[in-house]
């Protein structure tokens, strides 16, 4: 073969659309992680930082091998339910999100990609999934254990605020397992005695009204961990402040931004164990088999300033017993 021939015929065999090596000629496609955040970078970017360094940790580095689509629903339920179909159509490997309602709008959207919940208040009493041992289905993850913990905020509550006799219950009411939640709380309170007063908003601006109805009619107040009041939980601490009122939470970001005790699990570790369940599912793992998992450990934080604030001597045992103290 003369040397021209040869040039022109593997320029050829290169450039032709339908050549035997066009297929090595295009970039490999990046696993594509779909991960709707129920709220803000800035309420909840901490916890995607987590999910993100236990992936690199695992080996996928973004933009090199896997590639992570973030997308905020700012709390609106109607932008979740958008982002989710957006994923479908996509054609994500896996979705992951959090809490039960947003992870209730992924598997309205999809039955077949995998879904991953760094946290979920209820999964199975939700219907997320069949069983914690046994998902079934599309779905697995990690249960925050909320709902279970809920008797035992309320009894913390009432140890470092003896005068309660009224408790007000704050709630999301488009949240799935919020009237669980309540009902749980009304049953703790009953055993001791206690009177609920509920207070249910469903947006931001319902939150300052919501107060305002308050008046007098509550000793203190039990907030329900979920995407709206996490979001907006300087504005309702601030306000319970003002109404003079001590307040209950899931976790310890509430009381960093100004709650009186929280008592639940670390949720960027939840976040970090659900990195664990996507790098299964990328290799291969299907949902289904992947038992849900229950933290292993709960944190007692509590904010003397805001206690001093309240005008509330919190016990010495009672410190002693708190994992974190916030001075």
């Amino acid at each position: 073969m003369k040397r021209r021939e040869f040039i022109f015929g593997s320029v050829a065999a290169v450039s032709s659309p339908a050549g035997p090596h066009a297929a090595c000629a295009q970039p490999a496609r990046l696993p594509t992680i779909g991960f709707l955040g129920s709220g803000t970078p800035a309420t909840a970017g901490p916890w995607v930082a987590a999910f993100t360094r236990r992936l690199h940790d695992l080996g996928w580095i973004e933009d090199r091998t896997v590639r992570i689509d973030l997308r905020w629903a700012e709390g609106r339920h109607d932008r979740s339910a958008e982002i989710a179909a957006d994923f479908v159509r996509l054609k994500v490997d896996v979705i992951v999100t959090y809490s039960s309602n947003y992870a209730q709008i992924a598997k309205q959207a999809t039955s077949t990609i995998p879904i991953v919940f760094a946290l979920a208040a209820d999964p199975t009493g939700s219907g997320l999934v069949a069983s914690l041992a046994r998902p079934g289905g599309n779905l697995t993850g990690l249960s925050s254990q909320n709902v279970d913990l809920t008797g035992k905020r309320v009894e913390l509550l009432r140890e470092v605020a003896p005068g309660l006799r009224r408790l007000a219950t704050l709630s999301d009411s488009n949240n799935l397992t919020s009237a669980m939640e309540i009902d749980i709380v009304r049953t703790a309170a009953g055993s001791l005695g206690l009177e609920v007063v509920p207070l249910e908003i469903r947006r931001a601006e319902d939150i300052a009204p919501a107060f305002a109805t308050l008046a007098t009619r509550a000793d203190a107040l039990f907030v329900v961990g979920e995407p709206l009041t996490f979001s907006h939980r300087t504005q309702i601490n601030t306000l319970a402040l003002a109404a003079r009122l001590p307040t209950t939470y899931s976790t310890r970001e509430y009381v960093e931004a100004g709650g009186l005790m929280s008592y639940g699990p670390s949720f960027p570790s939840l976040f970090q164990r659900a990195a664990d369940y996507v790098h299964k599912i990328l290799r291969g793992a299907k949902p289904a088999d992947l038992p849900v998992e229950q933290p292993t450990r709960y944190d007692l934080v509590v904010n003397l300033t805001t206690a001093k604030a309240l005008g509330l001597s919190v016990p010495e045992a009672f410190l002693l017993r708190a994992d974190e103290v916030i001075e």
